[in-house]
């Protein structure tokens, strides 16, 4: 990253400044963009003090190293900071925010902080803007690069709208005009044989030779090459280009129909909503933003619109003001909490931090207990440690035969579910999550199941199912969203696999999907866990295996324990549900030469008919095992 260099006051002034800031109220102002970073330092009136401009820092591009030492070399500019202020882009959830807290704390320790996305600055800035009556809501309608909107209304309610990314989102955006552009003008040449001012254009700026060329240049082009040519979709748009025009005409209707929709969710159509423009598209542009206002008046007759009337590092500040009274009114260093959950992708589920719904433990886990049977593992003889492992494996049936008939009530309960429409969900962080995806994965081919029908859930995502991702487990609401956005609800069973019974994610899942009215299950190792009121799962398997081998490596007996339940419950569920013929798969899916060796071999067995006749049999019903057998009719003898 390039040294920070200081802006807006005179050189020679600098010490005199610094040293003033020493003695008084100083709210440090730190605005992390893609593009640069700004730090801002003002006073308790917000009187600017100092203004350090510096390189770039969005989260998600740079190491916790990078971002110590861009800290620190701020930190040699602006000292003594009271409070600190951080909207840096990148930032998405709460784990960021730590991520980032952490990092402050070691470049300035012990100075209150506020940590969030730059749309939540961007939007703190525009709240400053002086008004003698305060709209019903503020939304920041953002169109550079990307684009997104961002609102919060007088009761605090916030709504967000895009921030998906190019490939996703991006309406309204420099990318979007851009790319449409380039798209219709695609089109028209295949058309009409005409090819225009902004193809034109466009091959000017790339140093392209031909049309042709364009197809490699977008190939390995990235999301800010592409939007460096929205400035000549207008240029060409201003001479008439109707390919340009169109183009504008459609991500205008894009960027208008995001900023209306995020301000539908604070206001109604008659508040008085502001819509402050941010970003190089409409602060560049003011025809083209003069546009999507005079637009978004039209859905709100009330509304103003118009450029943040403050730069947005401005918001960053009032953050650290805001957290500093967060500090001084408790009066134990606390920092002002971030907004930025309730700014993700709007999970109606209220927020909870799991505190009352993780069980307490009455006793240590015995997971997490030494085995005094291994307290000599790393002397013993390999013959020997392997015979103690088998031996502790040996309790493990016996354990799981003591819970067998709650067991066998939630076999039949996910039987009934299933068979009436309903699903079956897994979820787990680490051995225990990647068990219940690898036991999902396994009923397509052997049932013939839709792969909906079984489903894991995995903290931290599938990152986690080969590497570790920090933090992960111990997110409560990231479970809480899992279960939203698979859409559980009364017709579905989910099963929380954690070996200490309380996981965060796992129980942020099984609270929602309780709360859902889905059948929920915990499957744990520990047998000292006391629920809170109204939060026991449906079915409770707390085995006791005693002390792992390797202290607290659950991937031993925990997670053998794991697969044989995993087994017992997928298992004698399909055969519940018809899929299984004696001890037959009926229902399996022959995708390979083994399985459809298989499949013949059941038809034979299950029909009596000769080896030919099964595989003709087969192949007629498209390879449906239980279909060719009902075409051949079962022989008695069979079963």
């Amino acid at each position: 990253m390039p040294e920070a260099r200081s802006q807006d006051f005179p050189k020679e002034a600098r010490p005199r400044i610094l040293a003033g800031m020493a003695n008084e109220l100083v709210l440090l102002g730190l605005e992390c963009g893609g593009t640069r970073t700004v730090a801002l330092a003002a006073d308790g009136v917000l009187r600017q003090l100092a203004r350090v401009d510096a390189g770039p820092a969005n989260l998600r591009l740079v190491s916790d190293d990078q971002l110590t030492e861009h800290f620190r070399v701020l930190a040699a500019r602006v000292p003594g900071p009271s409070a600190i202020g951080v909207g840096m882009a990148g930032v998405r959830d709460r784990r960021d925010c730590d991520r980032v807290e952490r990092i402050l704390e070691q470049v300035w320790p012990g100075v209150p902080r506020r940590v969030d996305h730059d749309l939540e600055s961007a939007l703190a800035a525009a709240e400053l803007a002086p008004s003698k009556t305060p709209p019903a809501a503020t939304v920041i309608v953002l169109s550079g690069t990307g684009s997104c909107c961002y609102g919060r209304n007088a009761a605090g309610k916030v709504a967000k709208v895009g921030g998906w990314g190019h490939h996703l989102g991006d309406r309204g955006s420099a990318y979007d005009i851009a790319h449409t552009t380039l798209r219709l003008m695609a089109r028209h040449l295949d058309h009409s044989g005409e090819f225009g001012d902004f193809g034109r254009r466009a091959l000017r700026v790339l140093l392209l030779n031909e049309p042709n060329d364009l197809i490699a240049w977008f190939q390995q082009a990235t999301k800010g090459q592409v939007a460096a040519l929205a400035p000549e979709v207008f240029a060409a748009a201003a001479v008439g280009d109707a390919m340009a025009r169109q183009a504008l005409r459609q991500t205008e209707a894009e960027l208008v129909a995001d900023a209306t929709h995020c301000a539908a969710r604070l206001a109604g159509k008659r508040a008085a909503v502001h819509f402050a423009f941010a970003g190089s598209v409409l602060l560049k542009q003011p025809a083209f933003a003069r546009r999507v206002g005079l637009h978004l008046r039209k859905a709100f007759p009330h509304a103003t619109f118009g450029p943040l009337a403050r730069e947005s590092v401005w918001g960053a500040v009032a953050m650290a003001r805001e957290a500093l009274a967060s500090s001084r009114s408790r009066g134990d260093g606390a920092h002002a909490p971030s907004r930025v959950g309730a700014s993700a992708k709007t999970p109606t589920t209220p927020p909870d931090d799991g505190r009352n719904a993780i069980p307490t433990a009455t006793a240590l886990s015995p997971t997490e207990q030494r085995n005094p049977r291994s307290a000599e593992l790393d002397r013993l003889p390999v013959e020997a440690a392997i015979e103690l492992m088998l031996s502790e494996d040996e309790r493990i049936p016996g354990v799981i035969r003591a819970h067998g008939a709650t067991l066998a009530r939630l076999i039949k309960r996910t039987s009934k579910a299933l068979g009436s429409g309903g699903r079956l969900f897994y979820v787990g962080a680490g051995t225990s999550g990647r068990l219940g995806v690898l036991d999902a994965s396994e009923c397509p081919p052997t049932f013939r199941t839709p792969p909906e029908l079984v489903q894991g859930l995995m903290a931290g995502g599938e990152k986690a199912l080969h590497s570790a991702v920090e933090g992960a487990e111990d997110d409560f609401g990231a479970g809480s969203r899992a279960a939203e956005f698979r859409g559980l609800g009364a017709k579905d069973v989910i099963v929380g696999i954690a070996a200490s019974g309380r996981t965060p994610f796992v129980w942020g899942t099984l609270t929602e999907a309780k709360r859902r009215g889905a059948t929920t299950a915990l499957l744990c190792f520990n047998p000292h866990l006391r629920f809170a009121r109204g939060h026991r799962p449906d079915f409770v398997l707390a085995l006791d295996l005693g002390p792992e081998i390797l202290t607290g490596s659950t991937r031993l007996k925990s997670g053998t324990a794991t697969k044989l339940v995993l087994n017992l419950l997928t298992t004698l569920t399909m055969v519940r549900l018809g899929k299984v013929m004696g001890n037959l798969m009926v229902d399996l899916n022959p995708s390979n030469v083994k399985l459809r060796d298989r499949a013949c071999r059941i038809v034979v067995e299950l029909t009596g008919r000769d080896y030919a006749t099964a595989q003709r049999a087969l192949e007629q019903s498209a390879w449906v095992v239980k279909a060719a057998i009902k075409a051949l009719g079962r022989a008695k003898r069979a079963s």
